[in-house]
C-alpha cells in the first residue's frame, strides 16, 4: 500500500485550497499554493508531523501565495518552485492583484520551472506540464506514480479557470486543456486551485471545453 497522502485546506477569502503533501514514512512535505493564512497551513503541518520541504506554485494569483513568506520564515530552506512565465505577475502586486486586496505582495520563486520538467522534493516526484491560459505561466503538476494532477485554476470539476484576469486568454485555456491534460489516464486524481476533486475521465465527458470546436 503506497504511503502517499494528500491533505487539502481551503484558506483565505476565496476558499483557495492548499494542499500538504507527503509520504508517510519520510515525514517531509509539499506545500502547494499556499494562499493565505500561513500560520495556519503551518499548524497543519505540525499536526501532521511533516516538515515543509518544498512550495509548488500553480501560478501566481494572490489567493495561491500570500503565505509564501510566512513559511519560508519558519523553513528558510524550503524551495518554492513555479513556472518560467510566471515571474512577472509574481512580482507585481497590481498584476498579482493583491493591491486590490490592501495587502501587497511581491515575491520571487526560488526555482523556475518549464513544460515537461521533472521536479522533485519530499519523495514526490511530479512532472510539470505549463498550461498558459489562466495566466500565463501557470503550470501543472503531474504525479504519474500517484495517478494525481494538480491543477490549479486551469482545470475544475466540469469548469476551467477564468481568464479575463491579466495575462489570461480563452483560447489558450481551453487548447491547453484539451492538448495538456486530456490526454493524461482517464483514472488520474484532478486537484484543483479551487472546489471540489475530479477526475479526467470525467472532464472528458462533462467539461464543456470538451465539445469546444472554436
Amino acid at each position: 500500500m503506497s504511503d502517499f497522502r494528500i491533505k487539502t485546506y481551503q484558506v483565505g477569502q476565496i476558499g483557495t485550497n492548499c494542499y500538504i503533501i507527503f509520504r508517510e514514512q519520510l515525514k517531509r512535505a509539499v506545500i502547494v499554493d499556499p494562499g493565505d493564512e500561513g500560520a495556519y497551513i503551518l499548524e497543519q503541518c505540525r499536526k501532521l508531523s511533516v516538515t515543509p520541504e518544498a512550495i509548488f506554485l500553480t501560478h501566481g494569483h494572490f489567493d495561491h501565495i500570500m503565505a509564501v513568506k510566512e513559511i519560508k520564515q519558519a523553513f528558510p530552506e524550503v524551495v518554492v518552485y513555479a513556472g518560467e512565465e510566471e515571474k512577472m505577475l509574481l512580482a507585481d502586486p497590481s498584476v498579482n492583484l493583491s493591491d486590490n486586496m490592501g495587502r501587497l505582495c511581491s515575491l520571487a520563486a526560488d526555482r523556475y520551472v518549464t513544460d515537461k520538467e521533472t521536479v522533485e522534493a519530499a519523495g514526490i516526484k511530479a512532472e510539470v506540464i505549463a498550461t498558459p491560459g489562466h495566466t500565463q505561466g501557470c503550470v501543472c503538476y503531474y504525479i504519474k506514480k500517484e495517478d494525481v494532477l494538480i491543477s490549479g485554476d486551469t482545470l475544475f470539476l466540469e469548469s476551467l479557470g477564468r481568464t479575463d484576469l491579466p495575462t489570461g486568454d480563452q483560447f489558450t485555456i481551453i487548447r491547453s486543456i484539451k492538448e495538456k491534460l486530456f490526454p493524461l489516464p482517464g483514472d488520474t486524481m484532478v486537484y484543483p486551485g479551487h472546489g471540489d476533486v475530479t477526475t479526467i475521465g470525467h472532464e472528458k465527458s462533462y467539461n464543456p471545453v470538451a465539445s469546444y470546436r472554436g
